[in-house]
């Protein structure tokens, strides 16, 4: 046999590998969430998300130095207050849990590391509804204006980055709106532009305490669309986001690299709750080397078009070797 083209000659050594691997991760490509809970002392696991803790924001200022010592410099907190009321009130609370964790890490930490913000209202509602609840139907705009300000409170307090994870419309362009009113241009806009109405947000939903009255699929997306998912990105581009995000990963790696095509900003993917957990049980069983899977599923990310992975297997990576 006489064959011209032999791709297995890149393929013949590690090093060759190496040398030609069109993919790569590393440690600036990943975010880690943290779960912020009131109280001091707390570092809780998770009991659905093997690894990952409640952390009051004393052990907080602890587990980012950890972090930032394996190589970890971009942090997505999301609060989970004791207190909770129809139209979560805590959430724009100047001194909440949130802002006094950004407090916390800024006064520690300084610049040396970038810190996001979730903002949603889901965490803080007695419903577990995204936005307000009237007569059982989620209203839009008065969500929208609550979303700004919960966004100007975590400005203030010192984010880099806010990101909406909500789902209304026009909500993108009520919080720039807001921010530069306020004197803050620079604060940037990260949006859950595609966020689909998914069974993999059972785990995260444990972890927040913020399982609905009811499901979310009047305002998150339809699994069945992918024109749609891309109509969301470029609206909230229009509206001021200076990154947009695919959520989940793993079931969208399609919608990944449809935004990325069209997409001149950043794109980020939330490999989320319910795809970490799926691996943790596996290997726990005995199904899986979760080195292999991790990998593999981070790379899919990356190669599909994800500039950035909010994930939660970023310390297994690091500190195991994974990532270099």
């Amino acid at each position: 046999m006489n064959l011209l083209h032999r791709p297995r000659r890149l393929r013949t050594t590690p090093l060759m590998r190496e040398l030609v691997a069109e993919t790569d991760i590393a440690a600036r490509h990943l975010i880690t969430p943290h779960f912020v809970v009131e109280g001091r002392g707390h570092v809780d696991e998770i009991s659905s998300m093997p690894g990952v803790t409640h952390v009051s924001v004393d052990k907080l200022v602890d587990e980012v130095a950890a972090d930032i010592d394996l190589g970890l410099r971009t942090h997505l907190l999301f609060g989970i207050p004791e207190h909770k009321d129809d139209h979560g009130t805590a959430a724009v609370a100047k001194d909440g849990l949130v802002p006094q964790a950004l407090q916390a890490l800024r006064d520690r930490f300084g610049r040396d590391v970038v810190l996001v913000t979730d903002v949603c209202l889901c965490a803080y509602t007695s419903h577990g509804h995204c936005g307000f609840l009237e007569d059982g139907v989620v209203v839009n705009d008065a969500s929208a204006d609550q979303l700004a300000r919960m966004a100007l409170a975590h400005a203030k307090a010192g984010a880099d980055i806010v990101s909406p994870s909500d789902m209304m419309d026009g909500r993108v362009g009520a919080i720039r709106d807001l921010l530069d009113d306020e004197g803050f241009v620079n604060t940037s806009i990260l949006a859950y532009s595609a966020k689909f109405a998914s069974a993999y947000y059972g785990p995260f939903r444990d972890a927040c305490d913020s399982a609905p009255r009811g499901d979310r699929k009047t305002y998150q997306m339809d699994s069945r669309n992918g024109r749609e998912a891309l109509l969301e990105a470029l609206l909230d581009m229009e509206e001021g986001a200076d990154m947009v995000m695919v959520k989940p990963a793993l079931a969208y790696l399609d919608i990944v690299r449809r935004v990325r095509e069209q997409a001149l900003c950043p794109v980020v993917c939330y490999n989320v709750s319910g795809e970490y957990s799926m691996v943790k049980a596996a290997v726990k069983a005995g199904f899986a080397d979760e080195r292999a899977v991790v990998m593999e599923n981070l790379l899919g990310m990356r190669r599909a078009g994800a500039d950035l992975i909010i994930t939660y297997h970023g310390r297994d990576a690091l500190r195991g070797g994974w990532i270099r």
